[in-house]
């Protein structure tokens, strides 16, 4: 007999619903461009609030919400991807997924499932996956981030239209562990120094 209190796959996304509505009441009363590079996933690209000044010259449409896992991202790309005919994704995600238990296999075929649902429908849109971020408040998940993140390349690597952006590498010091300095006093999220070295690493890949 099924547990009556086991959470359903649809509520499961539903606590995503108050976000998703307030960007398509956002879409309504200020259209983004259509045609913008599309930066999607969880509060890295959320919190990342300079993303139009530090992309000058590029159109970016920015849809982050924080908490969220890849396959909130492919649940809710009917009304945060279609709508705007993105020329390509910029995706973050996975980190959650990760701090949340999932194995580095999970990762992947979630990552996977996102790229077979947009391509289902747009074929030739260029997906790339940005590197999940190594950070001193999740070390002790960095094993299972590694491997969840050389999966992805080599899926990526390997795939049409696939990229994948390694922001990993150069947020190490010499010492291997996370840089302090590009980080918020959680430990977890990036600070402007942070997001100006995702910029430089970034950027090329959009222009």
């Amino acid at each position: 007999m099924a547990l009556t209190n086991a959470p359903s796959i649809a509520s499961a996304f539903s606590k995503w619903e108050p976000e998703i509505q307030a960007f398509e009441s956002m879409d309504r009363t200020n259209p983004p461009p259509q045609g913008a590079a599309l930066f999607l996933g969880s509060s890295s690209i959320r919190k990342w609030t300079t993303l139009a000044e530090d992309m000058e010259g590029i159109q970016t449409v920015r849809r982050g919400f924080g908490g969220s896992r890849i396959a909130d991202s492919t649940e809710f790309a009917g009304r945060i991807v279609f709508p705007y005919k993105p020329r390509m994704i910029v995706f973050y995600a996975g980190d959650n997924d990760i701090a949340e238990g999932a194995t580095p296999d999970r990762v992947l075929a979630d990552f996977k499932a996102f790229v077979e649902k947009i391509h289902a429908r747009s074929p030739d849109l260029p997906i790339a996956f940005i590197s999940i971020k190594p950070s001193m408040a999740r070390w002790e998940r960095i094993d299972a981030l590694r491997v969840a993140n050389a999966l992805v390349r080599h899926y990526c690597e390997s795939g049409h239209g696939l990229k994948y952006i390694d922001v990993y590498t150069l947020m190490l010091g010499c010492d291997g562990r996370p840089l302090p300095e590009l980080f918020e006093g959680d430990g977890l999220h990036l600070n402007r120094a942070g997001y100006k070295l995702w910029t430089r690493i970034i950027r090329p890949h959009l222009e």
